[in-house]
């Protein structure tokens, strides 16, 4: 059975149907409260008798920051086929995002005045456990021991902000762009060996516009895309690994024989004239909207919770 840690102000809980039970911990990050199995085995296996509605919590993400934030570029065949990639010659490639881009689960997504096309990816987050050093072999049978969990998360994307200059870390690194929650849900080893039946879903204004399994539809799986990833970056306790998105973004490759004439003029003319086009697509996230997103098993035995944030326009 897994473990769903949450987090508030006040501190950490174990969450069992729909009361939590508080952690005895002196821990302040989540690496921290990660190196103290021991307090959260204890809150889990506690009684009922000082239980907390989870209701009446007012939760944060559990993830806390500082950390590191990694990212797997085009990870998902959908994705790379709305993207115009052959999803066949997608290789582990990543980008950092800010860790003060992490919010909340039920915050508002705010865009900055000078963003035009906001954007939205469900991804799942991984949470490391311990140190993985840089040259870290990690197996199927050895994931567990180096990442404790998993979590929802919204990969927010400024999409005029990325695209003309090449680069993500800018476009997705402000802050609100990484809602992340509502609960750490601790995997056992068997659980891991489940991830690829965990199903992502969102909506927007009840929606959906995203739905995609792991199985079938992921390109490089965990374990292959850390065995590229700890060949130069090193990683600990409380980091976060998001693993890419299926399709569904409002962002889409534009047709192939304008794709062609796009090559052919002066970047500055096919930026123009691509956001022109852009700006009419009503798939972008607009002041008030409400974006909810689902991570889960299709029988709901790994549950990882609903995200529900407002976006809101500075």
């Amino acid at each position: 059975m897994t473990t769903t840690v949450l987090r508030t102000a006040a501190g950490w809980w174990v969450q069992r149907a729909d009361t939590a039970r508080p952690i005895r911990t002196a821990a302040t990050t989540t690496g921290e409260l990660l190196a103290d199995r021991a307090a959260i085995d204890a809150a889990a296996a506690g009684s009922d008798a000082d239980a907390t509605p989870v209701a009446d919590l007012d939760l944060l993400s559990p993830v806390t920051a500082p950390c590191r934030v990694v990212a797997q570029m085009v990870n998902y065949r959908s994705h790379a086929q709305d993207s115009g990639i052959d999803p066949d010659r997608v290789s582990a490639t990543f980008f950092r995002k800010s860790s003060g881009s992490i919010t909340g689960p039920f915050g508002d997504i705010v865009k900055p005045a000078h963003v035009k096309l906001l954007d939205y990816e469900v991804e799942i987050g991984l949470v490391a456990a311990t140190t993985l050093e840089v040259g870290t072999t990690v197996t199927a049978d050895t994931l567990g021991e180096f990442f404790a969990g998993v979590v929802v998360t919204n990969d927010v994307s400024a999409r005029d902000i990325q695209l003309p200059k090449t680069q993500f870390y800018e476009s997705k690194s402000y802050p609100t762009f990484t809602p992340v929650g509502p609960a750490l849900v601790l995997l056992s080893h068997e659980e891991w060996r489940r991830f690829d039946q965990l199903r992502l879903q969102l909506w927007v204004n009840g929606e959906r516009r995203q739905n995609g399994r792991v199985g079938g539809d992921m390109i490089i799986d965990p374990v292959a895309a850390l065995g590229v990833l700890t060949g130069f970056q090193r990683l600990d306790a409380g980091d976060l690994l998001l693993t890419g998105t299926p399709g569904g973004t409002a962002l889409s490759a534009p047709p192939k024989p304008i794709e062609m004439i796009g090559a052919l003029i002066p970047p500055h003319v096919k930026w123009k004239q691509f956001f022109k086009r852009q700006a009419s697509n009503p798939r972008y996230l607009a002041d008030g909207d409400v974006v909810e997103v689902r991570i889960a098993t299709d029988d709901g035995a790994i549950e990882l919770g609903r995200q529900r944030c407002h976006v809101r326009y500075a």
